[in-house]
């Protein structure tokens, strides 16, 4: 069975690096604005929208008039109209509210593309701190985590700190746990804290629980404290 999860992972681009991840954003940003302000016009005169296939077919005309668009990672731009498409969709089976022009002043600023061929086996596109993305190359990240699986798509943000992301959509082979065909009731009470019905007790921690309680009043205790007596020494 697949199974898709996300991975998330702070990156340490330089110089370089940021120009171009804030050139792609900006170009995606543009071509999302241009294509939703033609869907509009086209609605008004025709009383019928665009379609992702439509706009699709019409970014390499974009990239002619606008140079700039071609130095940025070409999946970006093309999963910018995906986005708008499916938002589209999603507003018109009243999921939604209708989608927005995005603005160059929103404090998080992102893209995202997607990872193709090799790039999506970790063991290449993954090597020790560091991170293989379209266009940006060997990234340095924080490998807080193993990757497993194979990477399908990378979202770069930028936060309003100034500080970058990436989050990794990976698949998944997912091993299903065998059918026993059996089926158990579950009771959940005070004493124990829950009882099977093949007669299992699971018993309440009574102590862990104790210790909870004990370390959230003291807690209280000291902001009450702090708040009568800010210069006085406050429990521990």
């Amino acid at each position: 069975m697949l199974k898709h999860k996300a991975y998330k992972f702070r990156i340490y681009p330089i110089k370089e690096q940021e120009i171009l991840i804030a050139k792609t954003i900006g170009c995606s940003r543009f071509v999302f604005n241009h294509f939703l302000a033609k869907w509009d016009e086209t609605y008004k005169t025709t009383g019928k929208g665009l379609s992702y296939g439509s706009c699709s077919k019409e970014i390499p005309l974009l990239k002619q008039e606008f140079d700039w668009l071609k130095e940025v990672d070409s999946t970006s731009v093309q999963i910018s109209v995906k986005h708008l498409a499916d938002a589209f969709d999603r507003f018109f089976k009243k999921q939604n509210e209708r989608p927005r022009f995005k603005s160059k002043r929103h404090p998080v600023q992102s893209y995202k593309t997607n990872i193709q061929g090799k790039n999506q086996l970790p063991e290449v596109s993954i090597g020790c701190n560091q991170l293989k993305l379209p266009k940006l190359k060997w990234v340095r990240f924080a490998h807080s985590k193993q990757v497993t699986g194979r990477i399908l798509n990378a979202t770069i943000r930028r936060n309003a700190s100034g500080k970058y992301f990436v989050s990794l959509l990976v698949e998944q082979e997912i091993n299903e746990l065998p059918k026993t065909g059996s089926s158990v009731g579950v009771d959940v009470g005070l004493k124990n804290f829950a009882i099977l019905s093949d007669g299992t007790v699971y018993k309440n921690d009574r102590d862990v629980n104790a210790g909870l309680n004990l370390k959230q009043e003291a807690e209280r205790i000291n902001r009450t404290f702090k708040k009568r007596f800010p210069e006085k020494t406050v429990l521990q």
